[in-house]
């Protein structure tokens, strides 16, 4: 487990980008199941998150249509909201990065960490941007 010092700088470039940081399946459960649309990312420490999902996530909220909510989990850290949120992306294994589209609390739209790593920002944007206009 990493410990909150280190990962606090990385939850804000989400939460101060509008997601709220989920720390429970409790939280989890009502955040997918809401109406609409929610976007959850789970996070990470690694490079990719840092270089390419956190700042693709971002990007990919500039655009006018975009999730009705924002969530994210911490890899390594928010354990119980991670597992949580990963049973939610089955049949997709875990990975982290990652993120996930859910419409009324179906999965709509999957990045995993392959789609992410070694792939520029500006490109996971334009994958998100693509699902929010067909599902948001």
């Amino acid at each position: 487990m990493y410990p909150e010092e280190m990962v606090k700088p990385m939850r804000a470039e989400l939460t101060d980008a509008g997601f709220q940081n989920v720390y429970t399946s409790e939280a989890v459960e009502n955040a997918i199941k809401q109406n609409g649309t929610t976007l959850v990312v789970v996070n990470s420490v690694c490079g990719c998150a840092a270089r390419n999902a956190r700042p693709g996530a971002k990007m990919s909220l500039e655009g006018t249509k975009k999730p009705d909510h924002l969530i994210t989990v911490f890899a390594g850290v928010d354990r119980e909201a991670v597992d949580a949120a990963r049973q939610h992306m089955f049949p997709f294994p875990p990975s982290s990065p990652s993120m996930a589209l859910f419409k009324d609390g179906e999965l709509v739209h999957m990045l995993e960490r392959h789609h992410i790593e070694g792939r520029p920002a500006e490109m996971i944007a334009e994958n998100l941007k693509e699902a929010y206009g067909e599902f948001c």
